[in-house]
């Protein structure tokens, strides 16, 4: 009798503890996983078309597709203390890595990034880096050759333009990248560069611009600059424009292509590497056009089918592994730079680029 007693009692149990369990199991599957968080800091808003909305973007896309948590702190002026500010803020609120999105940050905040080893840093272009501190860039110099053929077949007067913010060894990279770009299809043409002293200064560019036109007879514009202004600049005098960061919408087909960022493809390789628990494993990232980072927007009507072809050529070029700064390089004081069977070292390329190649004239 007892024994049937347990019987039915276990019958009766059994049932409940697997309800239990099952419920259990739904409602635990069921609780809010509290989602890594990415700290993204920028000079400017998120919403200002042009350098700091194609980071938010690119990041916004990346924690979205991951899985992860964006934090945006806007309005953050490199030379000052609020970089170390927005830091200490993004470290309060539990954040995972921390991206730096432009030049000079890391530089201002060694110190800090020094205090949180367990949040792992990621700065732009960044000549700094530590144990917990990645530079991450894309080869955008790649593009900038491309850009650099358009121009070079498209001038008439051979007098080329570019308005650069500033001579770091990113803007410099740029300039020769272009140069060689021009110089490989018109020998004759020259690049003139007048600098700006700042990453955005809408009246300097704007001043810049018309004095290249008006000055030097430039018919062909490019720009190292966060905004437009130039192109909107030379798309208003008549003149051809190249574009840079992403394709400007509005203007006319003197406005040829842009050598432009996939900010998405970017940074979904480096918000997966928190998910994945990778962070900070390598030193720099350098993407290249072969990952999709860099790339050239379509072009303008303006832009012929010989032009097309040259570009595309140099660009296979690329994808098999030759490198713009490679072969015989002068700089623009007559110095060999580089010679046959030489490649210039990435190290030199992204710390002592100081030289501009020949075909460059600094125009004050």
């Amino acid at each position: 009798m007892k024994n049937k007693t347990k019987q039915i009692v276990l019958l009766v149990l059994i049932p409940v503890i697997l309800i239990i369990i099952i419920v259990s199991i739904i409602f635990t599957g069921n609780e809010e996983k509290d989602l890594p968080k990415v700290g993204l800091v920028l000079t400017g808003t998120k919403a200002d078309s042009g350098w700091n909305s194609g980071h938010y973007e690119g990041a916004k896309y990346a924690c979205d597709k991951l899985g992860a948590e964006l934090i945006v702190i806007e309005n953050v002026p490199e030379d000052s203390k609020q970089c170390e500010d927005a830091i200490r803020k993004l470290a309060k609120d539990d954040a995972a890595m921390i991206i730096l999105s432009s030049y000079a940050y890391p530089m201002l905040v060694t110190d800090v990034i020094a205090e949180y080893p367990d949040i792992a840093f990621y700065g732009s272009s960044a000549e700094f880096t530590a144990d917990n501190m990645t530079s991450y860039f894309g080869r955008m110099y790649q593009a900038r050759y491309l850009a650099g053929i358009v121009a070079g077949m498209k001038t008439e007067s051979n007098q080329i333009g570019y308005v650069a913010s500033m001579p770091n060894a990113e803007v410099n990279r740029g300039i020769n990248a272009f140069t060689l770009g021009v110089k490989s299809v018109n020998p004759d043409a020259t690049v003139y560069v007048m600098w700006t002293g700042s990453w955005e200064n809408e009246s300097s560019e704007i001043k810049a611009t018309e004095r290249l036109i008006a000055e030097v007879s430039a018919d062909v514009i490019t720009y190292h600059q966060n905004q437009h202004y130039v192109a909107q600049t030379a798309d208003e005098a008549g003149i051809y424009s190249i574009g840079y960061n992403e394709e400007v919408k509005g203007l006319s087909d003197k406005y040829l292509t842009a050598a432009v960022w996939n900010w998405k493809a970017l940074y979904y390789q480096i918000v997966r590497e928190l998910m994945l628990n990778e962070t900070n494993t390598v030193r720099r990232h350098w993407f290249g056009m072969d990952t999709g980072v860099v790339e050239l927007s379509e072009f303008s009507s303006c832009v012929d089918e010989d032009t097309i072809r040259q570009v595309e050529t140099a660009k296979q070029e690329f994808l098999s592994g030759k490198d713009v700064f490679s072969g015989v390089i002068y700089d623009n004081t007559g110095e060999l730079r580089c010679d046959v069977g030489e490649t210039i070292s990435d190290e030199i390329l992204l710390n002592q680029l100081d030289w501009y190649v020949d075909g460059v004239v600094i125009y004050e």
